[in-house]
């Protein structure tokens, strides 16, 4: 979801205020795919190379996401939405773990989508604490590395309990994936906007599905 800082910049707003925007678009992209019939809507949220960003805006941020979290909970368990979360979770502050896991488990049983926020999130880190995982049950004589095989490694990723994603969806024009589920997007096919991640509508991700829809999935055969 790129481009809020920008769209801020272009209206001579703080950076702040374009995340605000975002966090608007985030519920028109969510009732899109709850209309569409999308089961698993993955947003990356916050990177873990987002904590290199100045103080007051990673604050910011973070009030930010306790507040939509605080405002919207209500609403996920009343549209049937389930809200989980991946990523180095245990770096985000405690107010918002705390608001977080409360809406985890407030939506739990929730089935028509599954909203799952990236936050402190790295595709690069995501396979680190894979192969960490994995290298800890070698050594403990728990699996042997002649059994390591694709379906293992997935086995130990944050995603585990999904499926590979069909469709991303990048913002702001940018040409790279950007360190986002590195190992799941193998063969995912990609729809890149010019437009800004707060301009981002219904409509544009109808159209970013109607593109998908469009295409050929070979998957490396013919």
């Amino acid at each position: 979801m790129d481009g809020n800082g920008r769209w801020a910049a272009e209206r001579g707003l703080p950076r702040i205020k374009g995340h605000e925007a975002g966090a608007e678009a985030v519920k028109a992209c969510v009732k899109a795919c709850g209309e569409l019939g999308v089961k698993y809507l993955t947003l990356y949220a916050f990177s873990t190379e987002n904590w290199k960003r100045p103080r007051e805006e990673t604050e910011a941020l973070m009030a930010l996401l306790e507040k939509f979290l605080r405002e919207k909970t209500d609403e996920m368990r009343e549209k049937d939405i389930r809200l989980t979360a991946i990523g180095r979770l245990g770096d985000l502050p405690h107010s918002c773990r705390v608001e977080l896991e409360r809406s985890i488990a407030a939506t739990s049983n929730n089935k028509r989508i599954t909203l799952v926020f990236a936050l402190s999130y790295s595709g690069r880190a995501e396979l680190v604490d894979a192969i960490r995982l994995l290298a800890t049950k070698v050594k403990n004589g728990q699996l042997d590395p002649d059994e390591i095989t694709e379906e293992i490694v997935h086995q130990h990723l944050y995603t585990n309990r999904w499926p590979d994603p069909d469709l991303l969806i990048r913002t702001s024009g940018e040409m790279r994936v950007s360190n986002f589920l590195l190992w799941q997007i193998s063969y995912t096919e990609l729809h890149v906007t010019k437009k800004l991640w707060p301009d981002f509508t219904e409509i544009d991700l109808i159209e970013a599905v109607r593109d998908f829809n469009s295409r050929i999935r070979r998957y490396g055969a013919i």
